[in-house]
């Protein structure tokens, strides 16, 4: 379910496209520093869009280095830790965890298990740390859990939950920003739930599992009524993001929401269309 919220690095310029790169492996260098090559096994690009909003909202140190990496062997790559790559770390970590267990639970994956059981002592480190945060996910999947158990068909049930998990994940602090930051990873969360869906459906359809656009599928109009809630999602999220008092790094954060989330829509549209036309040779 994570993935969606990447960048589209043909629409950056090189010097941006760096700098995302580098909060990515500082990201990344934070796992690792923290929780070892297991919590390295962790790394999202959903998170690192996370630390580069709060480092620009919040405009506090950070420190830039170099490093190699199994991935880099030969040349050494730009990094940028602070606060809120540690920040996304620990949520990546717990994020991760209760996904794991939430699989393992539903559809019994060893290898799910077996991730979860290496991240479960630094996850409940982190567990102290945010218990309130730790609640919210792990009751909140347990709610999309039940929407699965009773195949749920509406659509903002299930989302909505997962729109609470990355609502609470995106506030840092109590403070005046708290409101927006909460309303944009809810809308953010709803999409990339959604998404997942819509990517999903006709493998889901076709094994009998769960799809909150199950009902939708066979529809002439799935397709438009599909991208219109999507976008729905995005543009509510992208509101809330204008209004945060922004100055570093918006060419990058607005790529993202406006462009980045949006490629892996193209490319399901584009095997579908693939497929039509194989099917009518």
């Amino acid at each position: 379910m994570f993935g969606y919220v990447v960048v589209n690095k043909q629409e950056l310029r090189f010097r941006e496209f760096d700098l995302y790169r580098s909060y990515y492996c500082g990201l990344c260098r934070e796992l690792k520093h923290s929780y070892g090559m297991w919590g390295q096994l962790t790394l999202s690009y959903d998170l690192t869009f996370l630390a580069l909003l709060l480092s620009s909202l919040y405009e506090e140190e950070t420190k830039e280095g170099e490093c190699r990496c199994g991935m880099h062997p030969v040349r050494r790559q730009p990094v940028r830790r602070n606060r809120f790559t540690a920040y996304g770390a620990d949520m990546n970590l717990l994020l991760t965890y209760y996904k794991c267990q939430d699989d393992w639970m539903d559809e019994k994956k060893w290898s799910k298990r077996a991730l979860g059981g290496m991240l479960k002592r630094n996850a409940e480190a982190v567990k102290e740390r945010y218990p309130k945060k730790a609640r919210v996910i792990q009751e909140c999947l347990a709610g999309i859990g039940d929407c699965e158990t009773r195949g749920s068909k509406n659509l903002d049930e299930a989302s909505g939950l997962f729109g609470d998990i990355m609502g609470e994940v995106f506030v840092f602090r109590q403070d005046e920003w708290e409101g927006e930051l909460r309303r944009m990873g809810f809308f953010l969360g709803k999409f990339v739930y959604l998404m997942d869906a819509y990517e999903d459906v006709e493998k889901d359809t076709k094994e009998g599992n769960y799809n909150p656009f199950g009902a939708w599928y066979q529809k002439p109009q799935f397709e438009e009524d599909c991208k219109g809630v999507l976008t729905m999602m995005m543009a509510e999220c992208s509101r809330s993001f204008e209004r945060l008092p922004l100055v570093e790094y918006t060419e990058i954060l607005r790529n993202i929401l406006y462009s980045g989330v949006w490629l892996r829509y193209e490319q399901v549209q584009e095997k579908r269309r693939e497929k039509k036309g194989t099917e009518h040779v």
